[in-house]
């Protein structure tokens, strides 16, 4: 196995337990912020003095934070003002050897497709069982060497 393919297995390891972490996590309708503070029985003036800030400030960030518009930063010392950690973290859908694999067979449809539009126009078409076989064997090539071009979608 190569370094780089043993790091990414690195990385992909770290994402993939933060990701199980995270299962049926969701953002409550009212916010992180506001959800933690009233569950703490904290009202936002009180927050507001913890932070140095307006009553309406506070509300002016819960608000932000709905339409994502608040910084990590805010989100960071609000939560700290609270006694909170603040934490975020980017995770995939599924796995993240799930998402390569679905990169690597979209790339491989297109590819096979367009190779056999080639061919179709030289009469010599292939079977759909063949074309299947074509996919998935370029699909996992593709998701083992991951060329250059790999997450470009052209």
């Amino acid at each position: 196995m190569s370094i780089k393919r043993a790091v990414r297995e690195q990385y992909q390891a770290i994402v993939d337990r933060a990701a199980g972490q995270t299962i049926g996590l969701r953002v409550p309708p009212e916010g992180w912020l506001r959800t933690m503070r009233k569950a703490l029985g904290m009202s936002g003036a009180q927050l507001g003095r913890r932070m140095g800030l307006t009553r309406a400030r506070i509300a002016a960030a819960e608000h932000a934070e709905l339409s994502g518009a608040i910084t990590l930063k805010s989100m960071q010392a609000a939560a700290e003002a609270m006694g909170c950690r603040f934490v975020y973290a980017v995770v995939p859908q599924t796995t993240v050897e799930e998402a390569v694999g679905a990169q690597a067979r979209k790339k491989a449809l297109a590819i096979v497709h367009a190779a056999s539009g080639h061919m179709a126009l030289e009469s010599q078409t292939l079977p759909d069982d063949r074309i299947a076989r074509q996919v998935t064997r370029l699909a996992e090539d593709l998701s083992r060497a991951m060329p250059p071009d790999f997450w470009e979608d052209k």
